[in-house]
């Protein structure tokens, strides 16, 4: 049989991503979305013999990773037929009247590997190379498993390159803006090559690759792979002083962690909201939809007894190694969940930052959120130290000075507030702390936790008539002021009390950890019954400025303890200064090709000069850094730069600005920019 002569195989590369929504990863390479036909066209030499339609036959064989195999689905062969279909791989041909040319319709399966694909037309063992394409994970296919049935949906949660990161603490949460890149030039390129650089892959290529058809697998991979505990992995942790490396809070998005990784490995160094947006980037680049979530108090607990034990001292130093961070980052990822049942689809979370380790590896997740809110601990992965982290209890134990311990409080409510991700739409604060739990002290919060942790029932104690104790604050509590905070010590009994009292302040990390003291201040009171007494504490910057992680966040604890009654009281709160604002300024309209300036100020807040300050951009075209001149800018002064960059690409967009210096770290802000053609 003759077979068709073919001068070249053209992919349409720009008709075809314009209809699976990959366009914004330009046009060099075909990317196609699984389960969704994509149209080639083969351009027959002169003299060629004509493609005749219901006569010419051929297969054509699509194959991935190093070890393409038929049993492992990694790769397929199969022949034209009359229309395709949307359950497997499949062609149809259409004829151009001349002959000389051949439209090819593919539809792929919507339950294939994700990947880079060789295409391949076997005419009668006469085979000829089409061209590579990648495939991807297809939210807008109703056949596959990261379906999202929502348009506008789609666009937040796999489009989207821009989104808010929410940090501070339940009482005052501050949107970070982030840009997650994932259409970046060449970042797609990176994330195939973090599924290649994982150690499963390493092991066993052939069943990795096979895998990749499931997001549950892929999502798991990431979760490992973004941290480097225990591969080769993305980022390194970091939680302490930064000396080498860059501090965590100076990243502004994704792109230049992944293409630093790319270059040369592990990258120094991530925290919580780092190694979660950069989790979000490459799922959303591979296609399944992603969001970045912010738990406020979030629980880490150790021993797996669904229950936070603070153990303190009777000064208030904390003992134990439990631990509630002030906030902690992970994602949620779309999809279904076979192997739970349709009951557990919908948003499942992972947690990409080295926390603890699953199945030996350092990764956490996918958990269903439904799962979570009904207590169905036994659903995997990790569904018991998800839900700890929205849900434990807390029990507060002091150990007193002739070493017995005390129970002096609890709380079922304490843990898991304001669970926050960014509106679908718009760069509001999405409230999702119900999609996680019943309404906390509900009886179905109670009944789920109960079920939970039915072998391990936290009674709580009603607290006797004696002390009440609680924290005021003062109104403006800015970076480099000084103010005063107050603990004020009420007596409900019926009976004069005569106590301890201890006001302690230490700044402190968002995962909890303690640093040094910024201020104390003790009294010996007797306070009658119904009265009150106040014991105030001037916070001055002489005293914290130069204790206080980038965090910003202070730990303010007061305490009293009644010897004679052996009670003991604790009140605590975490304040975030607040940080100076950076105000943005464009000269002139933003278009494209077109160098458009950036007007930047800051005022320095501190009463002392600022050091090594600058201004980085990010966002409408590539990063751009700057200098201050001069570098230093003294106490109430402005820090000022202008900046010039070209915009790359019309349409909205974010411009990002990150300031830095050697008092003031990190600070953030952005201005949305239309980019005019």
């Amino acid at each position: 049989m003759a077979v068709l002569d073919i001068e070249r195989c053209d992919l349409n590369i720009k008709s075809n991503i314009s209809t699976h929504h990959t366009h914004l990863n330009g046009d060099k390479h075909l990317i196609v979305r699984r389960g969704q036909p994509f149209i080639i066209t083969l351009h027959l030499k002169p003299g060629s013999t004509k493609f005749k339609l219901g006569e010419t036959s051929f297969t054509l064989i699509a194959e991935t990773g190093p070890l393409p195999r038929e049993e492992s689905g990694t790769k397929v062969s199969f022949s034209l037929r009359d229309s395709t279909v949307d359950t497997e791989w499949s062609a149809s041909a259409i004829n151009d009247p001349s002959g000389n040319t051949v439209s090819l319709s593919i539809s792929s399966s919507p339950d294939s590997p994700i990947g880079i694909y060789s295409l391949i037309l076997d005419q009668n063992g006469h085979k000829t190379g089409l061209g590579q394409f990648i495939l991807l994970f297809n939210a807008w296919c109703p056949r596959d498993a990261v379906y999202m049935g929502s348009e506008t949906k789609r666009q937040e949660y796999v489009l989207s390159q821009h989104g808010q990161i929410y940090r501070g603490t339940y009482k005052h949460i501050k949107g970070t803006p982030w840009n997650f890149g994932q259409f970046e030039p060449g970042i797609l390129d990176i994330c195939l090559k973090i599924l290649d650089e994982n150690p499963k892959f390493v092991s066993d290529a052939d069943k990795d690759c096979s895998a990749r058809r499931n997001p549950i697998y892929v999502t798991r991979v990431l979760s490992a792979m973004i941290n480097s505990n225990n591969d080769s992995g993305v980022l390194v942790g970091k939680w302490g002083e930064v000396s080498e490396g860059v501090h965590p809070g100076k990243w502004v998005g994704s792109g230049a962690i992944l293409r630093q990784w790319a270059k040369s490995g592990p990258v120094r160094y991530g925290q919580c909201w780092v190694f979660a947006a950069v989790a979000c980037t490459v799922s959303r680049a591979l296609g399944i939809p992603c969001r970045v979530v912010t738990n406020f108090r979030s629980a880490h607990d150790t021993d797996a007894n669904l229950v936070i034990e603070n153990l303190y001292g009777e000064d208030g130093e904390r003992i134990s190694n439990d631990s509630i961070w002030n906030f902690h980052v992970w994602v949620d990822s779309w999809m279904t969940r076979p192997d739970l049942g349709p009951e557990f689809d919908g948003w499942q979370t992972s947690d990409p930052t080295p926390q603890e380790t699953s199945d030996g590896v350092f990764c956490c997740g996918p958990a269903s959120l439904r799962a979570i809110r009904k207590g169905e601990l036994t659903k995997k992965y990790d569904a018991p130290f998800i839900f700890a982290e929205v849900n434990a209890d807390v029990v507060d134990l002091v150990r007193m000075s002739d070493g017995q311990i005390v129970k002096f409080s609890g709380s079922t409510k304490s843990v898991g507030r304001c669970i926050s991700t960014k509106a679908v739409g718009s760069d509001e604060r999405h409230d999702i702390t119900h999609q996680y739990k019943y309404p906390e002290g509900s009886k179905k919060e109670r009944q789920v936790y109960e079920k939970a942790q039915h072998h391990n029932k936290l009674q709580q104690q009603g607290e006797e008539p004696g002390f009440h104790l609680k924290i005021k604050l003062a109104d403006n509590m800015i970076m480099g002021s000084d103010f005063e905070v107050c603990a004020v010590l009420t007596n409900n009994s019926t009976e004069t009390r005569t106590c301890t009292f201890l006001f302690n302040t230490r700044a402190v990390s968002y995962n909890g950890s303690q640093g040094q003291s910024c201020g104390f201040a003790s009294d010996k009171v007797e306070v009658p019954p119904g009265k009150q007494r106040l014991l105030n504490l001037r916070l001055e910057y002489d005293s914290y400025g130069s204790v206080i992680t980038s965090d910003r966040l202070i730990q303010l604890s007061a305490i009293t303890i009644d010897k004679q009654t052996n009670q003991y009281h604790k009140a605590e709160k975490t304040i975030v200064l607040d940080e100076p604002d950076i105000k943005i300024k464009l000269t002139g309209e933003a278009v494209v090709n077109q160098p458009v300036t950036a007007e930047l100020t800051l005022l320095n807040p501190l009463p002392e000069p600022l050091q090594d300050c600058s201004f980085t951009i990010q966002g409408v075209g590539k990063t751009i850094s700057v200098k201050q001149k001069p570098d230093s800018v003294g106490p109430k002064q402005e820090a000022k730069a202008r900046l010039e960059f070209t915009p790359t690409a019309a349409g909205s967009s974010v411009l990002l600005v990150n300031f830095d210096s050697d008092k003031v770290r990190n600070i953030k802000s952005f201005i949305n920019v239309v980019v005019k053609e």
